[in-house]
């Protein structure tokens, strides 16, 4: 018997390759630097929406006036969800958010008449029509599971706007739609992350945007992915007080462990999505008047400080979970807010990948024995 001895150099998560190329998404994690089809993150954040952003990301170029309108109402269109998903969703309604979505989304494929159209504009159209209707899935899975009806959604608001009024079922103000809007936008695309590597996959196979988008809810799901805003929740409230902030981050990091919401694959400086959210964290807690969520998070920040010098800088999901909080969002639905976000992104990866496509099949390296003889059942010991 032989042990297989190959001599091949092994990135292991595929760190540092590059298996493509795409015009959508540009991040330089050395500055914290992102850019939209070459618009500045922060520039969208703070004087776009995020129907502006869609349109940008899946047309590539941002809308003017009418081009803005005519998008805005064909999105506002496709937002209900057939009874049938309904009843499907009611049948799983115990399962966790993101099982849901994952579900319905699933059961949309077979209620769109392009499901097995995968040219460019095929795709687009069935992931706006994804974007829309998403929202609906997130907020009457909420209602359904609270034995309570789904709300209809409301033609004269906004995504983000509509989102909130059928998750509370009532209307939200015009900071919280604001914010939520921008959140969107924070979320919207983000490069080959795993999720999206996860659609892209999937979708070299050939298959269609509903299985590739399910690939994406699926990988998103994962905690090392979509669930720090979550778990930086928990962490603030076991925390309690801002007092308490410094022993608490210190009793972790003395023991190994690791404070949720640092730390990024790619930044090695501060995320620059994180700005925005934490600006609206701060407002958003005096306005609810629980300042309180913001200055523990202030203060473990200040705690981390001097682990920047080995690129450790808080990341997106850090500032957000306070956001969905003091919204009163549920902490099991963080993780669905990002991938409603997230949509419009997984869709621009998908139509990326069937334009020059080619089935993405790495190697793995063989270090286990060679040839050895079979030995039957009657023989082993």
């Amino acid at each position: 018997m032989t042990t297989a001895t190959n001599k091949v150099e092994i990135r292991r998560g595929l760190m540092g390759v590059y298996f493509d190329r795409s015009d959508s998404c540009f991040i330089d994690g050395t500055v914290g630097k992102l850019l939209y089809r070459g618009y500045d993150i922060h520039e969208l954040a703070e004087n776009s929406t995020f129907e502006e952003v869609v349109h940008l990301l899946l047309f590539g170029k941002l809308p003017n006036r009418k081009e803005l309108d005519a998008f805005d109402k064909q999105l506002r269109a496709d937002r209900d969800i057939p009874d049938k998903v309904l009843d499907i969703m009611d049948t799983v309604k115990n399962g966790h958010p993101m099982d849901v979505l994952r579900t319905a989304v699933s059961a949309l494929s077979a209620f769109d008449p392009e499901v097995k159209d995968n040219s460019e504009a095929a795709i687009i159209r069935k992931g706006l029509r994804l974007t829309a209707k998403a929202p609906t899935i997130v907020a009457a899975h909420d209602r359904l599971r609270k034995g309570l009806k789904p709300v209809k959604p409301n033609a004269s608001l906004n995504h983000a706007g509509n989102f909130l009024y059928m998750l509370n079922g009532k209307m939200p103000s015009e900071d919280e739609m604001h914010i939520m809007d921008v959140d969107f936008i924070l979320h919207a695309e983000h490069g080959s992350n795993a999720s999206a590597f996860a659609a892209r996959v999937a979708a070299s196979t050939q298959t269609d945007l509903h299985s590739a988008v399910v690939a994406g809810i699926a990988t998103l799901k994962g905690p090392a992915h979509g669930g720090a805003a979550e778990e930086v929740m928990k962490m603030a409230e076991e925390i309690g007080r801002p007092e308490n902030a410094e022993s608490y981050a210190r009793n972790i990091l003395d023991h190994g462990g690791r404070v949720m919401g640092f730390g990024h694959r790619v930044y090695k400086a501060e995320d620059p999505r994180a700005r925005h959210l934490r600006d609206r964290s701060h407002t958003l807690g005096i306005s609810k008047g629980q300042p309180q969520w913001f200055e523990i998070l202030a203060k473990l920040q200040e705690v981390m400080k001097p682990y920047q010098a080995k690129g450790i800088y808080v990341n997106v999901d850090f500032f957000a979970g306070s956001i969905y909080y003091l919204m009163g969002i549920p902490d099991d639905i963080f993780i669905s807010i990002f991938a409603l976000g997230r949509i419009p992104g997984w869709t621009l990866n998908v139509a990326e990948q069937y334009r020059s496509n080619i089935l993405i099949r790495p190697l793995t390296d063989y270090s286990g024995p060679m040839d050895v003889p079979y030995t039957p059942i009657s023989k082993r010991n």
